[in-house]
């Protein structure tokens, strides 16, 4: 479900990827379904290419991190306000993650990462990883049927 769905820096929000034009990409607002074109210049990222850096000197994918949010919290948004101060913040976020980097990730980061996650859920996104895998396991099987039928 994340590899169509994308952040644009500078725009608020994210947004769905529709289609691909000649020289833009065709862009719909999740929260409000208004539809745009992106440009070349402007920075687009799939959230399914994001990922957290642990301790250990790896990173796990942001879907992973979505899906343990939402096991955390039942698939209900985070109550980003509930959180007194950065470090109440950042403690929530070790119960989700406890090996994430505490020196590489920001507290921003982690706003980001549950802001995005609420938009998500107010879309109707409950399942991230368990989509994310079938989803790749459809278009391989889709890849290998399309190379025996050109056999």
């Amino acid at each position: 479900m994340l590899k169509g769905i994308i952040s644009i820096t500078g725009k608020p929000g994210l947004y769905r990827l529709l289609s691909r034009g000649k020289n833009a990409l065709i862009v719909e607002n999740i929260a409000t379904g208004k539809r745009m074109p992106t440009y070349p210049h402007e920075k687009v990222v799939s959230l399914a290419d994001i990922s957290i850096y642990t301790e250990d000197g790896g990173d796990v994918p942001l879907p992973d991190v979505f899906q343990a949010v939402a096991d955390k919290n039942e698939n209900k948004p985070v109550d980003l306000k509930a959180f007194a101060d950065d470090a109440a913040l950042r403690e929530y976020f070790a119960q989700i993650l406890p090996e994430f980097d505490k020196e590489r990730v920001y507290t921003t980061d982690i706003r980001k990462l549950f802001s995005w996650y609420n938009q998500l859920v107010a879309a109707g996104v409950t399942e991230f990883k368990a989509a994310e895998i079938a989803q790749d396991e459809a278009a391989e099987a889709q890849e290998a049927e399309g190379e025996e039928n050109t056999k």
